[in-house]
C-alpha cells in the first residue's frame, strides 16, 4: 500500500514538474526568438503610426476626424465600445469560473486577464483623445476644486468614467493577485541577477508558505466576486448613454442585456484566437487540449445565439411601436446607405457560427480561429451601425448627414491594434508566463485523487 502512495507520490510530483517546466520555458528560453522579434518590429511600426495620429489629432483637434453633425459620435466612441466589449471575456472566465470551481478554466485565464487589461487601456484611451482638452479629462471626477465645478452625476458620461476605471482597476488586481505565485516560480528558475531581481520584487516576498496560500486563496476569490457585477455594470451603463437619449433606434430596454451578451460574444472570440494562436506557436497541445477548444466553441454559440435574440428584440420593438421615426431607422439599417455594416454584422456574426454545432468544427483550431475572426469583425461593424445608422437621419430632414471615417481616424485605430494592444500583449508573453503553472498542477492532483477515490 505504501508502495502504491509513494508510486502516486512520485507521478504527480513528475507531471507537476514537467507542466511546470513547459510553461516556463516560454518566458525563460523563449522558442521561436526571432518570430517574436519579428512580431515585435512590426508592432512597434504600428505604435508609431499610432503616435504620429495622436500627434496629428493634438495639434489639429478633432476636426481631422470624419465627424459631422448629426453623426457627432463616429469611429472613437465605436472602437471604444468595442475594445471594452472584448475585454469582457477575460472576467468571464478567469473570475466566474473560478468562484464556479471549473478547473478547465486554468489553461486561459491567464492570458485571457492580460488581454482584458490592454483592450480596457485602448478602450479608456478613446474617450480622453476624443474629448479635445485631453488634459481636463480629471474633471469628470469629483474631487474639491477652486471654481466648485462637481460633475453631473445624472449623466451617463459620469457613469462611464468610474465603471471604466473601477474595472480598470479590479481587473489589474485580479491578474497580478493570480500571477503572484508563478513569479515567484520564475524568480527560484532565473539564472540571471536582474531575472532574479525582477522577478523577486513582482513576487512580493512569496514563499508558498500555508498562510501565504490562505490570504492568497482569500484576496483571489474576492477580487473575482467583485470583478463578476463589474462585467454587467460596465456595458450595461455603456448602453445607457445610447438608451437614454431620445433617439431612434437607441431607446430600447433591451439593451442593456443585448450589450453585455454582445460583449461577451466578441471577447470569447478574440480569446478563442489568442488560444489557438498560442497553442500553435508553442506546442501547447497537452494543456490547451481539444477540450478547451471544444468549450470555448460551446460558450460562443451560446453568447452568439442570445446576441441573435438582441437583433430580433430589436426589429419587433420597432414594429410593434409603430412609431415613424424607429421604424424610417429600422429600413435604412437593411436597404439605406449603411445597410452594407448591418448584413455586414449578420453574417459574419451568425452564418459562419452555424458551423459550431458539430464538435469536429469546435476542436479544430483552423475553424475555431476563422470562426473567431469572422465574429471580432461583425461585432465591430455591430457597433459602428448603431452608432451611424442611427445618428446620420435626424427628426428634421435639413438636419441629415453623412460620415464617413478620415485617414486619421483609420490610422489610429490600426495603430492601437498594433501599438496599443498587440504589443503589450507581445511583451507579457515573452515575459511573464501566459498559462497559470500552479492553477493546472492543482488541477491535475485534484483529478488524480479523485480517481484514486473512485
Amino acid at each position: 500500500m505504501s508502495e502504491a502512495v509513494d508510486h502516486s507520490g512520485s507521478q504527480r510530483r513528475a507531471e507537476g514538474s514537467r507542466v511546470t517546466r513547459q510553461i516556463m520555458r516560454i518566458p525563460t528560453r523563449y522558442p521561436g526568438k526571432w518570430v517574436w522579434d519579428l512580431c515585435f518590429l512590426i508592432c512597434l511600426c504600428f505604435l508609431a503610426l499610432f503616435l504620429v495620429s495622436v500627434v496629428i489629432l493634438f495639434r489639429n483637434g478633432v476636426g481631422v476626424w470624419g465627424n459631422t453633425i448629426p453623426v457627432n459620435w463616429g469611429l472613437a466612441i465605436s472602437n471604444y465600445i468595442f475594445f471594452v466589449g472584448i475585454g469582457h471575456a477575460g472576467t468571464l472566465i478567469s473570475a466566474m469560473l473560478l468562484l464556479l470551481n471549473e478547473h478547465w478554466r486554468n489553461a486561459l485565464n491567464r492570458f485571457a486577464e492580460a488581454m482584458t487589461l490592454v483592450a480596457v487601456i485602448c478602450a479608456g484611451l478613446y474617450p480622453i483623445l476624443h474629448l479635445g482638452r485631453f488634459w481636463r479629462f480629471y474633471w469628470m471626477a469629483p474631487y474639491p476644486n477652486t471654481m466648485d465645478l462637481w460633475p453631473q452625476f445624472k449623466s451617463p458620461l459620469t457613469w462611464d468614467f468610474f465603471a471604466v476605471l473601477t474595472y480598470l482597476i479590479v481587473s489589474f488586481l485580479f491578474w497580478y493577485i493570480g500571477l503572484v505565485p508563478d513569479l515567484a516560480t520564475m524568480r527560484d528558475r532565473a539564472k540571471r541577477r536582474r531575472g532574479q531581481v525582477f522577478y523577486g520584487i513582482l513576487a512580493l516576498g512569496w514563499r508558498g508558505s500555508a498562510r501565504h496560500w490562505a490570504r492568497w486563496n482569500q484576496s483571489y476569490r474576492l477580487t473575482a466576486a467583485i470583478a463578476v457585477p463589474l462585467v454587467v455594470s460596465v456595458h450595461s451603463e455603456i448602453s445607457l448613454l445610447f438608451a437614454a437619449g431620445p433617439i431612434p433606434g437607441w431607446t430600447s430596454t433591451v439593451f442593456p442585456p443585448y450589450f453585455v451578451l454582445g460583449a461577451a460574444f466578441s471577447g470569447f472570440a478574440v480569446v478563442s484566437m489568442i488560444a489557438v494562436v498560442l497553442r500553435f506557436a508553442f506546442r501547447l497541445e497537452e494543456i490547451v487540449t481539444d477540450r478547451h477548444l471544444d468549450l470555448l466553441g460551446q460558450l460562443l454559440l451560446a453568447c452568439g445565439l442570445m446576441t441573435a435574440f438582441g437583433y430580433f428584440a430589436e426589429i419587433f420593438d420597432a414594429l410593434y411601436s409603430g412609431e415613424k421615426q424607429d421604424l424610417q431607422t429600422l429600413f435604412d439599417r437593411f436597404s439605406g446607405a449603411y445597410a452594407w455594416s448591418y448584413w455586414g454584422a449578420v453574417i459574419l456574426n451568425f452564418l459562419p457560427l452555424q458551423l459550431l454545432w458539430w464538435k469536429r468544427m469546435r476542436i479544430f483550431p483552423v475553424a475555431l480561429l476563422l470562426i473567431g475572426l469572422c465574429v471580432t469583425v461583425g461585432m465591430w461593424l455591430e457597433r459602428y451601425m448603431l452608432l451611424v445608422t442611427t445618428l446620420y437621419r435626424d427628426y428634421l430632414v435639413s438636419s441629415y448627414g453623412s460620415y464617413a471615417p478620415s485617414f486619421w481616424e483609420w490610422s489610429l485605430f490600426i495603430g492601437m491594434i498594433g501599438g496599443v494592444f498587440l504589443l503589450p500583449f507581445l511583451l507579457f508573453i515573452r515575459f511573464f508566463p501566459a498559462i497559470s503553472a500552479f492553477e493546472i498542477k492543482e488541477a491535475q492532483f485534484e483529478d488524480q485523487g479523485e480517481r484514486q477515490g473512485d
